[in-house]
């Protein structure tokens, strides 16, 4: 029975899902805020200032993790989906797969080693806020690795197919068994992108969350720039907390699992452009589009009106770059495919976050507006900042070749937004006539 034309594929993830976890960050957030007031309630000694510091952040992750784990497991079943590539009812002795899960323990240990040497040689992860991602990691190590014995045996007893990537890479290392190296380069691949972006996002989670908690929320509705700034905040630590969780849970009885990074090199390159070391935008790098220019509310101060115009539209940018990552739930990476989205912003355009957050760019930066009065400087940032929109038009179309690749429900997707999509469609149909111009003026060339 095909599908109504009116209907996208169903989404692998239920909005429910992401919403938990919304709801548990906000509660974490809002104790964090009050906390003197609490702790003055209960008659507690002393007189604590507000949970603001780095580990009050981190708390945030799981205060973050468990609603969506719970909801996944309990209302979505998400165990019991055949994409998990389990079979609980069929388990084995651990004695049929104990070779196997050696092997598997082999390649994902030598995996992590790996790693940490990439994070010893790297001089970027050796100060900054890289260093709370490094402590972090490092505290961790040792507990997962004794974790990681019980529980690879315990998966592989029900694993429909225990040899993954990660045994292929074992079986490389071991030299006893025949192995598949496409399997164990798409095991450094999937390891490649948790490594980098996984201390990434820990070294970026507190910052956002130690000025919401610590601000006075009071005065923000007097003043369109602080209320943009502040809610703009809470959108970003939204998208940090949660994008966060989706790199650390990828885990297959959540169905979290990464089912393939991103084949591409383009694609590998224009992703980590956007990120440090190598981020072209930002600071010292050579797209940077920010010389001599000053934010929205200083050109448009003494705008009543339109400042708070203004405010709005920046902060309902920043809430659908939220909206978008935490419609992933648990399933949020970068250069991986996990499932296929079509519900919450997807369901009006394939790449909601990219679209959001260059229109926010655009319209915080102002880039043809520049204090020095310099024609360069305007011509040269607005320049610059279509280069960062490109590049992300680029990520975006790498992104698309890599899901038209691994699943025909995103192509069926791919197609009904052709067709539905409020802002894919606009899209498409005016490329459609750009084409269609070409080729009437093509004989005429």
């Amino acid at each position: 029975m095909n599908r109504p034309a009116a209907s996208p594929p169903p989404s692998d993830v239920s909005a429910a899902v992401g919403l938990w976890g919304v709801a548990g960050l906000l509660a974490w957030i809002v104790v964090c805020h009050f906390w003197p007031e609490i702790v003055a309630a209960l008659g507690w000694p002393g007189a604590p200032g507000r949970l603001s510091g780095p580990y009050a952040a981190l708390a945030g992750l799981v205060a973050t993790a468990v609603p969506m784990v719970v909801v996944s497991l309990v209302r979505d079943k998400v165990h019991r989906r055949p994409s998990t590539g389990i079979d609980w009812d069929k388990p084995r002795p651990v004695s049929a797969i104990l070779d196997i899960s050696i092997t598997k323990l082999a390649g994902l240990w030598a995996t992590w080693a790996i790693i940490a040497g990439f994070y010893c040689l790297c001089r970027w992860y050796w100060d900054g806020p890289y260093l709370l991602a490094m402590d972090v990691l490092a505290t961790v190590a040792v507990p997962l690795f004794v974790a990681s014995v019980p529980y690879v045996i315990w998966l592989d007893r029900v694993l429909v197919n225990p040899r993954d990537g990660a045994w292929h890479f074992g079986a490389f290392l071991i030299g006893r068994e025949p192995f598949d190296p496409q399997q164990a380069w798409h095991h450094a691949r999937v390891w490649a992108v948790k490594g980098f972006f996984t201390a990434f996002m820990i070294s970026i989670v507190p910052s956002g969350f130690g000025i919401l908690v610590e601000n006075d929320w009071r005065p923000v509705l007097q003043d369109p720039a602080r209320f943009a700034a502040m809610l703009m905040t809470a959108m970003f630590v939204l998208d940090a907390q949660i994008g966060t969780v989706g790199y650390i849970m990828t885990l297959k009885p959540l169905d979290a699992q990464i089912r393939s990074a991103n084949p591409f090199l383009a694609g590998w390159l224009a992703a980590l452009l956007c990120y440090p070391p190598f981020q072209v935008m930002q600071g010292n790098g050579p797209l940077f589009y920010g010389t001599n220019t000053r934010e929205w509310s200083y050109w448009l101060a003494g705008h009543e009106v339109l400042l708070w115009g203004w405010a709005i539209i920046l902060v309902v940018l920043a809430g659908i770059y939220a909206w978008a990552t935490v419609a992933f739930g648990l399933r949020f990476s970068n250069l991986s495919y996990r499932g296929v989205l079509t519900n919450g912003p997807y369901r009006f355009t394939k790449h909601p976050a990219y679209l959001a957050k260059n229109t926010f760019w655009w319209l915080e930066t102002l880039p043809f507006l520049v204090v020095s009065g310099s024609m360069t400087d305007m011509v040269r940032n607005t320049f610059f900042l279509a280069c960062v929109s490109g590049i992300y038009f680029w990520r975006a179309k790498t992104e698309e070749a890599h899901l038209r690749a691994e699943d025909p429900k995103y192509r069926a997707y791919a197609d009904w937004m052709a067709q539905h999509g409020l802002v894919t469609r606009l899209l498409h149909r005016a490329g459609q006539a750009i084409r269609a111009r070409r080729e009437v003026l093509q004989p005429a060339e």
